[in-house]
């Protein structure tokens, strides 16, 4: 899901320089070459030590299996293809970074360069325990089906303030920084209700209370069912004289990375599923404890959060039965 700050929108093309080592730029049906630059792409220090770097999908976006972020010449982050946010950290306070953002297509080309963005990570106060204060009078109102504005009053902190993040529900879905109070969210879903929070961040990490929220709905209709994971399929295999469901599916196609899903078990969630670290690429699958008793039937299926935050559509019930 593609977030700009608002009001300063980037702009709708990069520019692209053609270079000697031969890279060019891939467009609609060019299967023999490496993919575009992304454009669009924005550094801010969420911290002393990190920062949010986001930018575009590149056009066929397809093709593309996974962004790589470089730190000047350093490659910091590698992230899938449908993620185009990442926060760099481990970084040094009062810094100045230069990152750049390569994709990579499916057959393993890199492709060209973004142009280079710069970001200063501001001074670590040492023994900063004080937390900013709630972000005061958020608003927001709704631009159209897939995005909406924010704004929010300022947040005091004794050393001040460096970024704010917004939430959607239980997420983070974007981060301006510590001088901006308003946002343009994007990549939303029509005829959906959200409901955003912002919180302040100094640069010692310390994050402020949320603010109240703020209700919004999309227009239109969304029922949901391209939210849905993909191939979904259920079975059981017997381990130590124990039954164990094994699920397997592809996770929808979303502009964003998806790190979490609810699994309904005969009719009841019965567990949150929500990866560690990075979620694995492609097929995802899991399995999970189903008792000692042969000859159980059961119905299971499953959905995912989705990048901004709502709950997708459910996949099809499957049934299995154990000791089958």
């Amino acid at each position: 899901m593609r977030r700009v700050p608002w009001p300063l929108l980037p702009a709708c093309g990069a520019l692209l320089l053609a270079v000697s080592c031969g890279w060019g730029q891939a467009g609609e049906g060019d299967e023999g070459r490496a993919p575009g630059a992304p454009a669009g792409v924005t550094a801010q220090a969420g911290s002393a030590t990190s920062v949010h770097v986001m930018w575009n999908a590149v056009p066929d976006s397809t093709r593309i299996r996974a962004y790589e972020v470089y730190r000047g010449t350093t490659k910091a982050q590698e992230v899938p293809g449908s993620q185009h946010m990442v926060d760099v950290t481990r970084l040094r306070p009062s810094t100045l970074y230069s990152f750049t953002v390569r994709a990579r297509d499916t057959e393993g080309r890199l492709g060209l360069p973004s142009r280079p963005v710069t970001a200063r990570t501001p001074a670590l106060t040492a023994a900063d325990r004080s937390a900013p204060t709630r972000p005061a009078a958020p608003a927001g109102r709704v631009l159209g089906a897939r995005e909406v504005q924010l704004s929010w009053g300022v947040s005091r902190d004794d050393r001040g303030v460096v970024s704010y993040d917004i939430w959607q529900g239980g997420a983070k879905v974007h981060s301006v920084g510590g001088d901006q109070m308003a946002a343009v969210v994007t990549g939303l879903r029509p005829g959906t209700a959200y409901v955003f929070t912002v919180r302040a961040r100094d640069a010692a990490d310390n994050l402020s209370p949320a603010s109240a929220p703020v209700r919004l709905s999309t227009p239109g209709t969304d029922d949901g069912r391209d939210t849905a994971p993909t191939g979904f399929t259920a079975r059981t295999h017997r381990s130590g004289g124990a039954y164990y469901i094994d699920l397997a599916w592809d996770p929808p196609r979303t502009d964003g990375v998806i790190t979490e899903y609810h699994i309904q078990l005969d009719g009841t969630t019965t567990t949150s599923l929500v990866w560690g670290g990075t979620p694995p690429h492609g097929r995802s699958t899991y399995s999970f404890y189903a008792g000692r008793t042969a000859g159980e039937h059961h119905r299971v299926r499953l959905r995912a959060r989705l990048p901004d935050g709502t709950w997708g559509g459910w996949t099809p019930q499957r049934t299995t039965t154990t000791g089958n």
